[in-house]
């Protein structure tokens, strides 16, 4: 099937001229995961209308990376069930934060428990984070991170040694003192400071060997996940691994990247400004207005940095079209929150969700930094379904080069 003329139209380069190298990726935002999931299961929908009601985004992704609720997402859509299918369908996602993000959540009590809250805060984490490690204890069960049904790259972040400490099948692969479970990954990854407690591990190889982990949110190193993601398979190239041949490290116009922001308030009133943050000592800098400045100044600024770097990249190669990033930056109040799980906030997010598929495709401006519509791309939803179309077609030409390189050798 030649979809040179498809290709050609919508700007994206046609799977039947060179291998693409396909990526998922999903930013942290806690109880705001829902905004993803909502744009998830409508891409999953497009694949299955094309290819059947069996298709599963882990099948069409090389790779899918995710930081801290997108981290959770990432696992929940690639950790296999007893069937050697993904535990979770897309469409499994938004039902699962409905359900359970008012217990990780908990906000009971009216103004005196937000009271208790704020104070408690103070001393210790927000949340205790029981609720949140059984039920992802539950869900991944003893899944190790080489079982992944593609390949995962979870980033957190190690308090201990101060770095970065970033999980992924391939390191998984080569080094099985990094091959934790999947369950101890996510709770890592999603140790918001101040929100949640930090989380020890222990891991073992087959030699004995024991490597201890000390780790937080990967939001403190790389809340949007996608140049986590790239730089891992680039390093996969350099090394040779064949999953990626032909493509060369400096071959990024072969790069097909979704990647799905929590949302952000930068176009809406802003919850800080220097007048007043001048006069803020440790206490304010950690609580102000029920949430954490220093934690929402990390995270927006891996957010927009890396979307930056990746845009510029892209649009230097011309295959700015291979890219599509999906962000709502017009958040406001209880929107914006990370950790308001109340029925009526958690319903609003979903709404959010479905009319950001209804938004003109934004891209990031080199020059301003903002968001900004593109003019003749459509909308998120039309975005999605090309596309959709590629990665399917992608899908199966892999299919077809492996049945014809298995017939040349028989």
């Amino acid at each position: 099937m030649k979809t040179t003329t498809l290709a050609s139209l919508e700007g994206l380069q046609s799977p039947t001229e060179e291998k693409l190298v396909t990526i998922l990726s999903i930013d942290g935002g806690g109880i705001r995961g829902i905004i993803p999931a909502t744009i998830l299961e409508y891409l999953e929908s497009q694949l299955q209308e094309l290819d059947g009601k069996d298709a599963r985004l882990a099948d069409y992704f090389d790779v899918i990376a995710g930081t801290s609720t997108g981290g959770l997402v990432t696992a929940m859509l690639t950790t296999p069930d007893k069937e050697g299918r993904p535990l979770f369908a897309a469409k499994d996602i938004v039902p699962f934060y409905l359900e359970h993000g008012p217990k990780i959540f908990p906000h009971n009590g009216g103004l005196l428990g937000s009271i208790k809250r704020m104070l408690k805060s103070l001393v210790r984490p927000k949340y205790n984070g029981k609720y949140l490690h059984k039920v992802i204890k539950e869900k991944l069960r003893e899944t190790r991170l080489h079982e992944t049904l593609t390949n995962i790259v979870i980033p957190t972040f190690d308090i201990k040694n101060l770095q970065p400490t970033v999980f992924s099948t391939f390191e998984a692969k080569e080094n099985s003192l990094m091959d934790a479970r999947l369950s101890d990954i996510c709770i890592s990854t999603s140790a918001a400071p101040t929100y949640l407690p930090a989380h020890y591990f222990k891991n073992q190889d087959k030699d004995g060997n024991v490597q201890e982990f000390n780790l937080v949110d990967g939001g403190v190193a790389a809340n949007n996940p996608a140049l986590v993601a790239t730089s891992q398979v680039t390093k996969q190239i350099l090394h040779g691994n064949p999953d990626f041949f032909p493509v060369k490290p400096e071959d990024y116009g072969r790069f097909l990247m979704i990647s799905l922001g929590t949302g952000s308030s930068t176009k809406m009133k802003p919850k800080y400004n220097a007048k007043t943050a001048a006069k803020w000592g440790i206490c304010k800098w950690l609580l102000y207005g029920g949430s954490s400045p220093i934690l929402d100044l990390l995270t927006h600024a891996s957010d927009d940095m890396v979307d930056f770097h990746i845009s510029a990249l892209l649009q230097a190669l011309h295959s700015e079209n291979n890219y599509l990033r999906i962000q709502d930056d017009t958040l406001n109040g209880t929107d914006s929150s990370v950790d308001i799980s109340t029925k009526v906030n958690m319903k609003k997010l979903v709404e959010i969700g479905k009319n950001l598929l209804k938004k003109t495709v934004s891209r990031i401006n080199l020059q301003t930094g903002l968001l900004e519509p593109c003019q003749h791309s459509g909308s998120n939803e039309e975005a999605l379904k090309r596309f959709a179309q590629l990665l399917s077609e992608e899908r199966r030409l892999r299919k077809s080069k492996a049945a014809l390189t298995g017939i040349r050798s028989e």
